[in-house]
């Protein structure tokens, strides 16, 4: 999935079927149901790239402390850029090469 049909699929009232959870969760935030999001990143806790989103989900909520934990745990730097740009860099992480 690219950005861009990414960004079409948030038209959608629920998100498109096929996708995986993680970027079930990146279009669950980008519709601004932070809770459904973060509770996939918390199913498989312990699990890098799901570490990487809860790190993510923790800097939109504004809560840096937290957020640096969970790129640590995830072994990532902390993302540098705007929160768009760490979405979209997500989604291209998460999207399976085709």
């Amino acid at each position: 999935m690219t950005y861009t049909q990414f960004q079409e699929s948030l038209t959608l009232k629920i998100p498109p079927t096929g996708i995986s959870e993680l970027l079930k969760a990146l279009w669950y935030d980008a519709k601004g149901d932070w809770e459904a999001a973060h509770d996939i990143a918390q199913s498989a806790e312990g699990t890098r790239e799901y570490d990487r989103l809860h790190a993510y989900l923790h800097r939109v909520e504004g809560d840096t402390w937290n957020a640096g934990y969970w790129y640590r745990r995830a072994g990532a730097e902390v993302f540098k850029g705007s929160l768009e740009d760490e979405r979209e860099y997500l989604v291209g992480y998460y999207t399976p090469n085709t």
